[in-house]
């Protein structure tokens, strides 16, 4: 038998728009994704239902992506994406939990391919033993010898200056990723926070942090921007994540979510995967560093032993070629 499913008195079953305000809202009450906040940057549309909650998507070649689960309490997943489906049938979700899949794939048959990983760090258990953290604390034993000095900042200290001299190192040089991640220019960064790497009081690195909440709560950060300049080494990263994760630590912060490893995924092919797609993200994960460096990002969060939980990308076609492409495209990958 069917579920039946419930919602709030005064839910308004039909696509209507949200103010800026109720957004942030619904946000702080459901933003329990590691990519919700993300939902806020600039070029996104929505779907929203009153009383219920939003969900994000962006718009390439006509193609429809949806980014993370909805901003909604999780009861609620099955009705606004039953809703928001009668208006969008052909949308692809990206970056979406297993709940998500699960509801898209008994309903609509959407195949639900692992899209990565995201790894979950208990901040009050969290200390530098281990041999895998060996890159860390040697990270950290240099940047001291260096001088290097991390500290917070309330402002955006040379943040778009380091960022143009990193983006000209990457392989993928054109322009900043956006859409899988928010962009540094973001009207919207209310409770996000800025640590910066100083050498001899100057600026060399820096990560900004976004909120992760549960019931108007912030219960972790994610990094979702990170850079450095071009004549230091990656390790700058490390030593600022360790500061900010012992200044959430001591703030009473449960978690740190170090936010998504795309295509680094399970071995085992679950049963509403496409076998054919895990084929062509494997090839891309194994030939594909020109692009994004996909092995470099997985050993740089992996040093940091955290709980690792998979995520995926939703998709009607066992093989979306074309989506694909304008998901590549959309993040600025090619």
């Amino acid at each position: 038998m069917e579920k039946v499913l419930t919602f709030p008195a005064g839910a308004v079953a039909e696509e209507s728009g949200f103010s800026h305000s109720e957004r942030v809202a619904c946000l702080k009450e459901h933003g329990a994704h590691s990519q919700s906040f993300s939902t806020m940057q600039p070029g996104m549309e929505y779907f929203d239902l009153p009383g219920i909650g939003y969900i994000a998507f962006m718009k390439r070649w006509g193609f429809k992506m949806v980014l993370a689960d909805p901003v909604c309490d999780p009861s609620h997943f099955e009705f606004i994406i039953d809703k928001f489906l009668k208006s969008h049938p052909t949308a692809q979700f990206v970056q979406v939990t297993k709940p998500v899949v699960d509801i898209l794939r008994r309903k609509y048959k959407y195949y639900g391919t692992q899209f990565g990983s995201e790894i979950r760090i208990d901040l009050q258990k969290w200390n530098l033993k281990g041999g895998k953290k060996q890159v860390i604390r040697t990270a950290i034993n240099q940047s001291a010898t260096m001088g290097v000095e991390v500290r917070e900042s309330h402002k955006d200290d040379h943040a778009e200056e380091i960022s143009r001299s990193w983006i000209k190192t990457r392989a993928c040089s054109r322009q900043e990723i956006r859409f899988l991640i928010r962009p540094l220019k973001n009207d919207y960064k209310e409770n996000s926070r800025h640590f910066y790497a100083y050498l001899k009081g100057k600026p060399v690195a820096f990560i900004f942090f976004d909120p992760i909440y549960e019931g108007n709560r912030i219960v972790s950060y994610v990094p979702n921007i990170s850079r450095s300049c071009p004549s230091f080494k990656q390790g700058l990263w490390y030593v600022i994540m360790n500061h900010a994760m012992e200044v959430f630590k001591q703030e009473g912060i449960p978690y740190m979510d170090l936010g998504l490893v795309p295509l680094m995924v399970a071995d085992e092919i679950e049963p509403q995967e496409s076998k054919l797609l895990r084929k062509i993200t494997g090839l891309i994960h194994e030939k594909g560093n020109f692009l994004f460096n996909f092995k470099g990002l997985e050993f740089a969060k992996g040093r940091f032993q955290g709980t690792v939980g998979r995520n995926y990308c939703c998709h009607r076609r066992s093989t979306p070629l074309f989506s694909l492409l304008a998901l590549l495209r959309m993040t600025g990958i090619i």
